[in-house]
């Protein structure tokens, strides 16, 4: 839906007649808590990844949590996972009680580095969260065979990844269980929402007795062992992401698009890293148009460019900061100088809108904004 303003959103969900449609549908009958819609959005999306049980929550970070605790980690027990991410899916190790170890990633892709995950198990350790940072892959053949030397769980973080494929298979395939997140501006997108699989019957089941009990157990004289967090997914927010999940690959296909369009206006600019997809990576799809300014820029200047891409009514962001700068970790015993490669993608790292709602104007205007901004913070080319 075409916007009457003429400012440029971070992101704009593609909504169609066919979601209006299915929400209408559920407001015009009895029930629109979590029910038989809800089911049908679970059953539609394993069967979309080929993962044998789906639960949706109400969002990545509670998804996350309530995986760990169906895994029994809690108290004095870690978890590693990446400080660098857009969604902060990772609080929910410290929510379940567990330690965040964080290790660094690699600077082309932002993803966990396999190598420097394993210094940092010890015998504390009882998973890795890997994630697939703006939808690009993690190298899991790594990760898992990693897990699987050290008895750790696999997890993997795909709340920014829906659609991208490793080895020609789709992500969330990889881990003992995988998060997927439906808030903006995910290319499926619920308003909020999330969805835990796995083929995993024992976790399946965790993950629903942590969620909410069910509506006939409520006059049950069997109390459950475990409190559950009320995280469930509304019939509404399910009617919206099972009509999204039916057009996914439409709305795919159309991103990929507006990528190539960005892909062409950047290439004349100087001293921006250009995309990059790693081994392996058969295909992404990104959450938002990421731009990795030259190592000339200071993370002052990004954030100037920020504010100079706001003045022109063109929403941007800084993708990341690190989680170690964050306080909770900073509490934790984290500083500046821990993650070095973390530290120097996110001080000039800054996303740009990406919905299928851009016009090649728009993308035009994006671009050639963010040059002239470059050259108002005075930096030049960089070399990478």
């Amino acid at each position: 839906m075409e916007t009457n303003t003429s400012f440029i959103p971070l992101s704009d969900p593609d909504i169609s007649f066919a979601e209006l449609s299915a929400v209408e549908t559920v407001l015009c009958s009895p029930q629109i808590s979590n029910g038989r819609v809800t089911e049908a959005f679970e059953h539609g999306f394993a069967a979309y990844l080929g993962r044998k049980y789906a639960v949706a929550v109400s969002s990545g970070t509670i998804g996350l949590l309530l995986a760990l605790k169906s895994l029994g980690i809690g108290p004095g027990q870690e978890v590693i996972a990446s400080p660098y991410s857009f969604r902060e899916t990772v609080h929910a190790i410290g929510l379940a009680g567990a330690r965040a170890v964080l290790a660094d990633i690699d600077y082309w892709s932002g993803t966990l580095v396999p190598e420097k995950a394993e210094e940092r198990i010890t015998a504390n350790t009882r998973a890795i969260v890997a994630g697939n940072p703006n939808g690009h892959p993690a190298p899991w053949s790594e990760l898992r065979a990693i897990a699987q030397r050290h008895h750790l769980a696999l997890l993997e973080d795909s709340t920014e990844a829906v659609g991208s494929r490793y080895k020609g298979e789709l992500v969330g395939r990889f881990g003992d269980l995988a998060v997927f997140d439906f808030a903006q501006p995910s290319a499926l997108s619920c308003g909020e929402g999330a969805m835990v699989v796995t083929d995993d019957i024992e976790i399946a089941v965790g993950l629903r007795r942590y969620r909410a009990h069910c509506l006939d157990e409520r006059s049950s004289v069997i109390v459950g062992a475990a409190a559950p967090y009320q995280a469930g997914m509304s019939d509404l927010t399910a009617a919206l992401g099972l009509a999204q999940l039916k057009r996914l690959d439409e709305i795919l296909e159309r991103r990929r698009l507006v990528d190539q369009l960005y892909n062409a206006h950047m290439q004349s600019f100087e001293g921006v890293k250009p995309p990059y997809v790693g081994p392996h990576v058969t295909d992404v799809n990104w959450l938002l148009y990421l731009v990795h300014l030259g190592t000339r820029f200071t993370r002052s200047g990004r954030d100037a460019i920020v504010d100079d891409l706001r003045a022109a009514q063109i929403e941007s962001a800084a993708y990341s900061h690190p989680l170690h700068l964050q306080r909770h970790y900073f509490e934790l015993g984290y500083r500046r100088g821990d993650f070095l490669v973390a530290e120097k993608i996110a001080d000039r790292a800054l996303v740009l809108p990406f919905h299928t709602h851009l016009t090649n104007n728009k993308i035009e205007f994006i671009v050639e904004t963010m040059k002239d901004a470059s050259i108002n913070v005075g930096a030049g080319a960089a070399i990478y």
